[in-house]
Formats: structure tokens, sequence, C-alpha cells
């Protein structure tokens, strides 16, 4: 079968690790027999240096014709100018809404191997499997008004949360049926006691909640949630939250695994088949590292490839509907653990330590094999 990926590697390590992602693909392909035809755009910094903006129509255009796209990151000190009123994260939001990614899964999964290269007791962060679905494309990120101003008493600032009753539904289908195949356990978490917008999401949930009797739901307010997962982790087995809240959360789960560059993420939309929010596969989606740009260590082959590697894994799952091989890159990366190959950010002593084209090529072996 022939796929096709729109390639967006960004700025910083998003270059580097990006490599390495396309070599497993083309390691899958030779295995299993498949075809990854790649089409490469500018975005993020490097398309403000190059266009004046972060995202091009056309790069969207590209992506909405693709099977799916491969993100790498965007960003850097050299455009963090707070005033500035184009900035390279805007290409990551006009994706997302651009086709329409509603639903973000960042799964976070303790390896065995990786137990002792988190902050945390071995007895706290042994065996956690947690599932995050993040609602994409509403909240405070994107209502309107959303704007800077100057009054007689100063500089004034308004940023607006939303939420409607359709956008809440759709993504908390897509999580009762993952929770459906997982633990069969559901949290949301939102900010009941407070937020208006939250109160309406507990209140869709109750009705969601009727059309899947099978799955257990309870609710955490984010404030709590934030402690629990540093005190019980293993209690979660696929937790939902809206816009915001879900960025922090998983940014705080990622230490859970001990670092960031662990971690993978898919942003899916709703399939061409799909009716009341539910998703069909394979559908279009964006595959990226949790992780940011990391300028310290760009260009000098130290990024951990890994949760681009993993983000690989669910592209071929997700958007290809190749289950087998997306399990054969998800093991080759536990092979490689389990040999006790590491990269800086994960590194323990008696540890093998390994750059990122050196991390790539391992797991490509394994693939291979």
């Amino acid at each position: 079968m022939r796929f096709n990926i729109a390639v967006l590697p960004g700025d910083g390590i998003g270059q580097e690790v990006m490599a390495e992602g396309i070599k497993v693909l083309k390691a899958v392909g030779q295995r299993f027999g498949h075809s990854f035809q790649f089409y490469f755009g500018v975005v993020g910094g490097a398309a403000i240096d190059q266009y004046g903006v972060a995202l091009l129509p056309e790069t969207l255009e590209m992506c909405r014709a693709c099977d799916a796209v491969l993100f790498g990151a965007v960003g850097g000190p050299k455009w963090d100018d707070p005033k500035a009123s184009v900035r390279p994260e805007q290409a990551i939001l006009g994706l997302r809404k651009g086709l329409n990614l509603f639903a973000n899964l960042r799964p976070v999964k303790v390896f065995p191997t990786l137990v002792n290269a988190s902050t945390l007791k071995r007895e706290i962060v042994e065996g956690v499997d947690i599932l995050f679905v993040r609602e994409l494309t509403g909240g405070i990120y994107f209502g309107r008004p959303q704007k800077r101003w100057s009054t007689t008493r100063g500089r004034r600032a308004v940023d607006t949360l939303a939420y409607s009753q359709g956008e809440i539904e759709r993504i908390l289908r897509v999580a009762f049926e993952l929770a459906r195949g997982r633990r069969r356990h559901l949290t949301v978490v939102d900010k009941a006691n407070i937020l208006e917008s939250s109160r309406l999401w507990r209140e869709v949930t109750e009705e969601v909640a009727r059309e899947n009797p099978d799955v257990e739901q309870d609710y955490f307010l984010v404030d709590a949630c934030s402690m629990h997962l540093l005190r019980r982790p293993r209690d979660f087995d696929v937790v939902v939250t809206e816009n915001m809240f879900g960025d922090i959360l998983t940014d705080e789960a990622s230490m859970l695994s001990g670092s960031m560059g662990m971690l993978p993420s898919a942003s899916l939309g709703q399939g061409k088949r799909g009716r009341g929010g539910r998703l069909t596969f394979p559908t279009l989606g964006l595959y990226e590292p949790i992780h940011g740009t990391a300028p310290d260590i760009a260009g000098q082959n130290k990024a951990n490839p890994l949760a681009i590697i993993l983000s690989v894994a669910l592209l071929l799952r997700f958007s290809c509907g190749l289950d087998e091989a997306a399990t054969a890159v998800e093991e080759a990366v536990n092979q490689v653990l389990e040999e006790d190959y590491r990269t800086g950010d994960i590194m323990s002593p008696e540890m093998k330590q390994v750059g990122t084209v050196e991390m790539g090529d391992l797991v490509v072996s394994k693939v291979q094999r």
C-alpha cells in the first residue's frame, strides 16, 4: 500500500528528530511492503523567516491532500518577542483548526526499563499507563475576543474561554470509546467549582455517560488532578479534559516517564464516515512529539528521537490502519531500551549513552528484523 505523508520538521531539534522518524517509516515500508511518499513543508519560525507567516495556505492544503502529517516542533528565542503579531506557534494552532483535529491523544506510559529515570519513587511510577484525551480546537486558545489594548489606566488584555455542547460531546464520545478498549474508567478534569464552561462539561458528560453505561466515570478538579498525578498516577486510565488543562497536565505527566523526549501524540479529526463525533480509522491525523524545539541542544546530536518514533507508531495505527507495523515500532523501541541504550535526557549510571542518529539507527535495526 502507498501512503502520502506531509512532513513539517519546524525549528530546533524538530529538524533532527524528524530525520529519525522518516528513517523508521522507510524501514517499516521495507519490512511490510508499503510505500511512503513524503511531501515537505516549512512551518514555524523557519516559515516566518522565509515567508513572513508561520503557516502558508499552500502548506495547509498539502496536508489536507495527504494521509497523515508528521510534525516536529516550532519556536525558539529568536521569535519570542511577546509583542510580535506573527509567532511560530500559529503554525500548529492553524493546522489543528484548519484540519479540524479536535481530539489530541497523549499516551503516558512508563517503560519498565525507565522506571529509575523518573524523579519520582519507583513505587509511584511503576506500571503507570494513562491515555490523555485533550480537546484541541476549542477553549481559551481559540476563543474570541482575544486581544490587547491600552486605556488611560494602563494596558489590558482579554482571552475568552468558550465551549459549545457539540464540541464537548464529540471529544467525550472519543474518550468513552477509547476507555472501553482499555480498563473502562474515564476521568473528566475540569474547574467546575469556578468556571461556567466546566459546569457545562459536567452536564454534557452526564448525558453522554448514559449512552456508555459500561464505562465508569469520575471527576477531578484540575488542581486536585495535578496533585493526584504525582501521588497516585496509577489510579488514572483515560483522562479527558479541555484544551488548556490538557496542555498543562500532559506536560506534568511527562515527568512520570522520565522525559518529555519519550512522549508521542496524535491529533485526530473525524473520519469521513464518522457520525456523532465518533472516530473512524484510518483518519487524517497530525503526529508530533510533545517536546519543544530545545534550542540549547539543537544541532548537537543530543535530542531524544523516541517521542517522534513512537508518534510514527501512532501514525501507522490511526492514519494508515497498520496495527502490525505500529506494534513492530513500539516493540523495537522497547528492545533498544532493554539493551540499555539511552540518550542524555534518560541517561543513568551503567547505561550506554548514544546520540540522536545512533538511537534512530538502533530502532531501525530492530524494525528490520
